[in-house]
């Protein structure tokens, strides 16, 4: 069983072993203590290795000298020597033993009693054993025919340098080891309050505190997560307003289209059917057109509503090309209606989205300007760099009151004759569409008739 870690509001507590932090500080610790055993493991042998080499130069050099006194002064000078030097007793250094021998081994001066397992001939070198307990460095060397000459050092007292070293890297390393824990500790803690503004804010689904985590000013690997996780409530969220509005209004609108289809058919089975069936099953099939064209523009707005700000799937678009071919193909509608129909489209035109959906939309307010103008009235189509889209009709006009409502789904004017057919949607989805590609559809102050603006939003409130 581990220690709890106090949960987040809401969330499951966690138990210390499992959580991350609590893995990280051990973590730092552990390879802070190992790290500082390797480094006292390397000073150690370090300073083993220099008093070593210390005591090799040292015997080197005294035996050295000791040949030279005995090639300038003789035997007895050398043997005078080796007695002073073995009455000094160093305070630093190790004690120095030395031994003057025949060829056959005999001792004939020095402090050593016999001679050690070295070869003199080779000047052989080696750690030898003086009395029980110590242990010395030597070296042997035939100094002539008849002489050899045996110098040894004990090593230096090094345990109390090496138990003050081991002493400073244990309590150092204590110190050490503690900060780092501390300062890994006061990082869990901050990530921790991160971590917990961060599920606050999901959990009540707090709309600016979702905002702020989408777009953080100096975003940490933390940040970046939240910023993710943000975007895709934000976008679900999105998705699920879109379809539930949609889901209601289909509910609520269908009704109505229904009851006049039970109506139909029930006047078909009333009357005749020789004489009124056909026409009665043609006027319930219009119905039924009707009713799946509006379904299709409910499930469109709610795509387009639901897809508001992404820009998967979108490529660079020849709207020029696009408007001027949808304006040819409604020349023939204008010569039908009587109505006088004039585009200007500046070439060039390129807009990053979705061909058909942008198409949809020029189609829509030309719809929406065929189907309301007035017998005779003009209308204007000009497009222009930024993309603005300019659709100019002279029919009545809309009300100042009803030019936000005209983009509601299923709204029809208070004015709108019997003989205009429509569901109320072409431009709400237009509007939607447009505003899937960061556009804004509006209304213009135009007297007489109605002028649609398409543009981008900031172009609009610019003027």
């Amino acid at each position: 069983m581990g220690h709890r870690i106090p949960p987040v509001a809401g969330a499951r507590p966690i138990v210390a072993p499992r959580s991350i932090f609590t893995r990280i500080v051990l973590l730092s610790a552990v390879l802070s203590a190992v790290l500082l055993a390797g480094l006292w493991w390397m000073t150690d042998q370090t300073i083993r290795d220099s008093f070593a080499a210390s005591t090799r130069e040292g015997v080197d050099v005294d035996l050295t000298g000791l040949v030279d006194i005995y090639a300038s002064g003789g035997q007895a000078e050398l043997e005078q020597r080796i007695a002073d030097r073995l009455a000094m007793v160093p305070i630093d250094a190790g004690r120095a033993h030395y031994l003057l021998a025949d060829r056959a081994g005999n001792p004939i001066a020095g402090d050593l009693a016999r001679w050690p397992d070295l070869d003199p001939q080779i000047s052989e070198s080696g750690m030898i054993a003086i009395g029980n307990r110590t242990q010395a460095y030597a070296r042997a060397t035939l100094i002539s025919e008849d002489l050899a000459l045996l110098v040894a050092h004990e090593p230096p007292d090094r345990a109390f340098l090496l138990t003050r070293v081991g002493l400073v890297f244990l309590l150092g390393g204590a110190v050490f080891v503690g900060c780092i824990a501390l300062f890994a500790q006061a990082a869990n803690v901050r990530v921790r309050a991160k971590v917990a503004r961060v599920g606050e804010a999901f959990r009540r689904s707090d709309e600016p505190a979702l905002d702020r985590l989408a777009a953080p000013e100096r975003p940490d690997e933390i940040d970046q997560i939240a910023s993710q996780a943000s975007q895709a409530v934000k976008r679900a969220r999105q998705l699920m307003l879109a379809y539930r509005e949609t889901s209601e209004q289909i509910a609520h609108e269908i009704r109505t289209p229904l009851m006049h289809l039970d109506s139909r058919i029930q006047k078909a089975i009333a009357q005749d059917p020789a004489i009124a069936a056909q026409s009665n099953l043609v006027e319930t099939r219009g119905d039924i057109k009707r009713l799946v064209a509006m379904l299709e523009a409910l499930l469109d707005i709610a795509s387009s509503k639901a897809q508001t700000g992404d820009t998967r799937g979108m490529k660079p678009v020849d709207f020029s090309a696009s408007v001027r071919q949808i304006c040819e193909l409604y020349q023939d509608s204008a010569d039908e209606a009587g109505y006088p129909f004039e585009w200007d489209v500046a070439g060039g035109v390129i807009v990053p989205g979705d061909e058909a959906q942008l198409g949809r939309i020029v189609t829509n307010l030309l719809d929406n300007a065929f189907k309301y103008n007035r017998p005779g009235g003009a209308i204007r189509v000009t497009l222009e760099p930024g993309p603005r889209l300019v659709v100019t009709d002279e029919g009545p006009g809309i009300a100042q009151p009803e030019r936000e409502k005209v983009f509601e789904r299923f709204y029809r004017g208070r004015d709108t004759g019997p003989d205009i057919q429509g569901s109320g949607m072409g431009l709400a989805l237009a509007r939607a569409i447009a505003e899937r590609h960061q556009l804004t559809l509006s209304l213009a102050p135009a007297h007489p008739g109605a002028t649609f603006v398409l543009a981008p939003a900031s172009d609009l409130s610019d003027a």
